[in-house]
């Protein structure tokens, strides 16, 4: 049986929806963000968001100056129809200086792979490899040197992972959950025809509708009705699996997910003695100060436990760090996810 990795120091990767975003996680101290270009190319092609070919070069330039890393997402499944948008995205990564490409399309890492064979290439969240098999598979076949694993998995999983894994794997640490298989998505099809792993987004903006009313507002997606909000009440982005619905006896409440936030600041000492490579915080689509706090807050706990683990003092989850993040995670709730499952 093979043993844990030696641990190491995990690496703090940040997201970064613009530029200024990217400025402030270098800021509070970001060992890499990750970023996508304004297209359909990244799993968050959010309007208002990503970037283009200069800011990709102005954050690169700033994170070299510093010493960090800039990694470029490619993360959506090329169009059956043309896959040429990918194609070029990926030489653009390349031009522009990117550290690496993360990617989930096998036919985007076949051709990232032969076109481009000294690039750096991170296995997407969205392939949705959950054992060392598969990423065996991609690393094979497409050379990734690193993994990024899906938020389904214990503690005791991504252990066994990683003692068989041949490539080094990042976790995430903190950020909005997803009900779905990572990368298979299909509501945002089902309501407005445009599929998330596509397109790059769920709930696209030109399908989301807000009617008022003197009883509240009224979400709308592709003209199903997801939420209803009284008046004065908190509103969210509209995203069909945590929309509100009346199901069966059921009251008005959320029928697949709540907004809640994964929260790991607990298990930071294990997830080190595991041996994983990296700790990614979730939320291109933020705002550049929820990216500044989380960032700052997750610095300050993996630099504590990191610390501890080399036998400087103790590690314990601060009291401010958890209130920090209470202030940004989605409902203001936040949990343990697969990490804390009642019923295995």
């Amino acid at each position: 049986m093979q043993t844990l990795p030696t641990p190491g120091k995990p690496q703090l990767v940040c997201p970064a929806g613009s530029l200024r975003a990217l400025q402030l996680a270098l800021q509070a101290g970001a060992d890499a963000v990750y970023l996508g270009l304004k297209d359909a190319t990244n799993a968050r092609n959010f309007a208002g968001l990503n970037f283009d070919a200069a800011q990709v070069r102005e954050g690169v330039a700033q994170a070299r100056q510093l010493g960090r890393q800039v990694l470029m997402a490619l993360n959506t499944f090329g169009d059956a129809r043309d896959r040429s948008p990918w194609q070029r995205a990926v030489d653009r990564a390349v031009e522009l200086g990117a550290d690496a490409l993360i990617v989930a399309d096998i036919a985007v890492l076949t051709d990232a792979r032969r076109r481009h064979p000294q690039m750096r290439l991170h296995l997407s969240v969205q392939a949705s490899a959950t054992n060392y098999e598969s990423i065996q598979f991609y690393r094979e076949h497409y050379g990734i040197e690193r993994a990024v694993l899906p938020r389904v998995l214990t503690l005791q999983q991504v252990q066994h992972l990683i003692r068989h894994s041949p490539v080094p794997v990042e976790v995430f640490g903190f950020g909005s959950l997803c009900v779905m298989v990572e990368g298979r998505c299909a509501l945002s099809s089902y309501a407005t025809g445009q599929s998330p792993n596509t397109a790059g987004v769920c709930s696209p903006p030109s399908a989301v509708r807000w009617d008022e009313a003197a009883d509240g507002v009224r979400a709308r997606l592709g003209g199903v009705l997801i939420d209803h909000y009284r008046p004065g009440e908190p509103r969210a982005y509209p995203t069909l699996c945590k929309g509100r619905f009346a199901v069966g006896a059921l009251p008005h409440d959320y029928a697949l997910e709540e907004p809640t936030s994964l929260n790991t600041l607990a298990l930071l000492p294990q997830l080190i003695e595991a041996g994983v490579a990296a700790i990614k915080i979730e939320g291109r689509q933020r705002s550049p100060a929820y990216v500044a706090e989380v960032t700052k807050v997750w610095r300050a706990a993996i630099d504590s436990a990191w610390a501890a683990q080399s036998g400087q003092g103790r590690y314990s989850v601060q009291a401010a760090w958890d209130g920090e993040l209470a202030r940004w995670a989605e409902g203001q709730q936040q949990t343990l996810g697969a990490y804390d499952r009642p019923w295995r």
